[in-house]
């Protein structure tokens, strides 16, 4: 049997991370400015995420949700915590798309509605309802169009139009988007939109799966707005690697028995993933790091004087580099010549999602990296 083949993959077969370093099977290393798609939070191979998931796979990896789990009631409570959230309430399941599912159908259970506003160039996953919301034809099958998104610009004027027919079910945007080329909403844009969305009774979801965990220098990147939505999504850095995900709900929402459900979602071993991720975050101020290193970070890449730069974006360690040119040869060099792994968004767009524990060092290296990049290209 072979891979079925949907995945463009660089030869080089990566064997073992830790910190901010990833090594090949030939001995190479290589610093790691993606984290993979942004999965990578407190570093690869944090020892005591290893302590901690080891410990749990000795006792028990898995046990349904027919049974009272002590760590999903200590992960809701840790995660309440850290993230500002205490008066929400946890429902964990696998995957980014999976949490934007959940959203989904919670809201439309609640307001008995099913039409959707989403943003262009969204990105919300590839599951059914979830690609369905994401502005992207080619990932989208047949199957996921019905006709219940609107895709509007991030202009609120459009916005109300759309809320103003009284038949929209939520509203689902990201805190930063990640594959639409890290482009921030304004914190104008967000207060309006929470206030438009309680005037006309829609639900708003905050896809915080890339931008949130700490990345922005808050834990979630909507906070810098100062708005509450009505449920939020996480994943990615939530276990640091292991398929875990969450879906944080207000108290606005009634659970009924068998509303919502999950074999795989919040076992016992993810959940002791995402505790460690938590108890690492506090002990070595991550989300402070996050903030420091990343304004330190986007400083450093404004000061590059060259004409192949046309935008740089961004917050704390969510950062897009935009050029004149395709992205394509920039993170090639970038990769085989200094091995610097780094992700792109469309043709011209560098995008720099590190670990949170990243360095100033290591950033001075990747810019340094990047002005021979250019000065090459030149």
């Amino acid at each position: 049997m072979n891979l079925f083949d949907v995945y463009t993959v660089f030869p080089i077969n990566i064997i073992k991370g830790k910190g901010c370093y990833v090594y090949d099977d030939c001995g190479n290393s290589y610093l790691d400015f993606y984290g993979g798609h942004a999965v990578i939070s407190i570093g690869h191979s944090h020892p005591y995420l290893v302590k901690c998931m080891s410990e749990q796979m000795q006792d028990l990896m898995f046990y349904s949700n027919s049974v009272v789990n002590k760590l999903q009631e200590k992960l809701a409570y840790e995660l309440g915590e850290i993230s500002g959230y205490p008066d929400y309430s946890a429902f964990f399941v696998n995957s980014g798309a999976e949490a934007n599912e959940n959203a989904l159908k919670l809201a439309s259970f609640h307001t008995g509605k099913k039409k959707i506003i989403a943003f262009k160039n969204s990105f919300h996953g590839r599951t059914s309802a979830a690609v369905e919301v994401t502005d992207n034809p080619f990932i989208t099958a047949p199957l996921n169009c019905n006709n219940n998104v609107y895709f509007a610009d991030m202009d609120i004027t459009e916005v109300e139009s759309v809320l103003r027919s009284g038949d929209v079910c939520a509203v689902i945007i990201e805190g930063i988007s990640g594959v639409g080329g890290i482009r921030v909403p304004g914190n104008d844009f967000l207060k309006k939109l929470r206030r438009l969305t309680i005037q006309y009774g829609a639900i708003l979801i905050l896809d915080e799966i890339q931008s949130g965990y700490g990345r922005t220098g808050k834990f979630f990147a909507h906070q810098w707005s100062g708005i509450k939505p009505d449920i939020i999504t996480v994943a990615k850095g939530i276990a640091n690697g292991f398929p875990f995900s969450g879906v944080l709900i207000s108290g606005i929402f009634k659970p009924r028995k068998g509303m919502l459900g999950t074999t795989f979602g919040g076992k016992h071993l993810g959940c002791a993933a995402a505790l460690s991720v938590i108890e690492v975050m506090k002990d070595e101020r991550l989300i402070e790091n996050a903030y420091n290193i990343g304004e330190y970070f986007i400083k450093k890449l404004s000061s590059i004087v060259s004409p192949l730069i046309t935008d740089i974006r961004g917050r704390g360690l969510m950062i897009g580099v935009e050029f004149a040119i395709p992205v394509s040869e920039i993170r090639e060099m970038l990769l085989f010549e200094h091995h610097i792994f780094t992700g792109y968004s469309g043709n011209n767009i560098l995008r720099i999602l590190p670990p949170l524990c990243i360095t100033k060092s290591e950033v001075d290296c990747f810019v340094g990296k990047l002005v021979d990049c250019l000065n090459k290209i030149r």
